[in-house]
């Protein structure tokens, strides 16, 4: 009997009934065939952006303007700033009608996001933690040395095999973008091993007690401070030891607080980020996948902005340290790796992402050999 002649024979009440078990499946191989051509990067972006239409019924609304608010110490006059405007346009092409908002505060801002003033919030990797952990871990100490560590890093962050870890709880993770290299400043050269860190103080942000509980562990002083006042606690003195994006060297004139004796340590801390957080309610996750493709094809836009800064640093600044010295920071900084994963602060799976692309670099780094991560 066929299928056919076996609708035509059942009685009306057997047909619905079994129209009420197959249309939900129908419906959700709908759904998966739509999902599949927004993730088919192969595909024309109008087909991509057509099928993310269908299947979240996002239609472009020229009344519909969505928030995004900015973090960047200096406003709407800032770096920061100035380069998320210039994604505005991508961001458009979408479909999107944005409006950028500059927050001097990136804590106010985060709040402003929680409460749904904001849409979305770009902010620091490090405060990015607090939304989603998988893609908070990417700054994580010692994370990744090089630079060509973290491209490989966001290309599979952008990658529609990484959606799923994009989503965590209320958010959405919308675009990551990078932010160069952190180096530790000091306003001492003779401090350039963990052992002369001790009875030193060191700056640790005010939203994150492992880094105090990390410093105390090698017998400096923590000082709290929030992100905007570091700087000008270790320009004036009241520290001695500041982590920092290199390419803030000009920018937060941390020349003041290196002057006259400092250096900085040439030895990466990691490369950083800063990552736009949606609310997941308002970005749906196939609308946020364009977003994150359209910044990782940004990257060399930014990163070459970033290395313009980061250029303004003088050779003089600079500290080597002997490579027994540098093996010797590379395990400290996988023993706080791996007390942060233990104490649910890291993502476990970005971790072993980072050691393997660190390993695909280098091989014959000692993690290699024998991984704990």
């Amino acid at each position: 009997m066929t299928v056919r002649s076996a609708f035509r024979r059942a009685p009306l009440g057997a047909v619905l009934l079994i129209l009420a078990f197959l249309l939900p499946s129908l419906s959700q191989a709908s759904d998966d065939a739509l999902r599949a051509q927004i993730y088919d990067q192969s595909l024309p972006l109008e087909e991509r952006v057509a099928a993310m239409q269908a299947l979240t019924g996002l239609e472009p609304d020229p009344e519909r303007i969505y928030r995004i608010c900015i973090w960047d110490i200096f406003g709407r006059s800032g770096p920061i700033f100035n380069a998320a405007q210039a994604q505005r346009l991508k961001i458009m092409q979408y479909g999107i009608n944005v409006e950028m908002v500059p927050y001097t505060s990136e804590s106010i801002m985060v709040e402003e996001l929680k409460s749904g003033t904001c849409d979305a919030a770009l902010m620091s990797g490090l405060r990015a933690r607090l939304f989603n952990r998988y893609t908070g871990t990417l700054d994580s100490i010692g994370g990744f040395p090089e630079r060509s560590q973290m491209r490989l890093a966001l290309q599979l962050m952008a990658d529609p095999r990484s959606a799923n870890n994009m989503v965590s709880g209320d958010y959405v993770v919308m675009g990551i973008a990078p932010g160069g290299a952190a180096h530790v400043f000091v306003n001492d050269r003779s401090i350039n091993t963990l052992a002369k860190a001790s009875g030193k103080r060191v700056v640790v942000l005010d939203y994150d007690p492992t880094q105090a509980r990390m410093i105390a562990g090698v017998g400096a002083t923590p000082v709290v401070a929030d992100i905007v006042n570091a700087p000008n606690m270790f320009n004036t003195g009241v520290v001695d030891v500041l982590a920092a994006p290199l390419a803030g060297y000009e920018v937060l004139e941390l020349y003041k607080g290196l002057s006259p004796d400092g250096g900085i340590i040439d030895l990466p801390l990691t490369h950083i980020t800063m990552q736009l957080i949606g609310r997941s309610d308002v970005v749906p996750n196939e609308l946020a996948q364009f977003v994150r493709e359209a910044f990782y094809q940004g990257f060399d836009e930014i990163i070459s902005r970033v290395a313009m800064e980061e250029e303004k640093v003088p050779d003089k600044w600079w500290i080597s340290i002997p490579d027994a010295d540098r093996l010797e920071y590379e395990r400290m900084m996988q023993q706080a790796r791996l007390q942060l994963r233990d104490e649910g602060y890291y993502s476990a799976e970005m971790l072993t992402l980072q050691r393997k692309i660190r390993c695909r670099t280098d091989s014959r780094r000692e993690e290699c050999s024998n991984p704990v991560e």
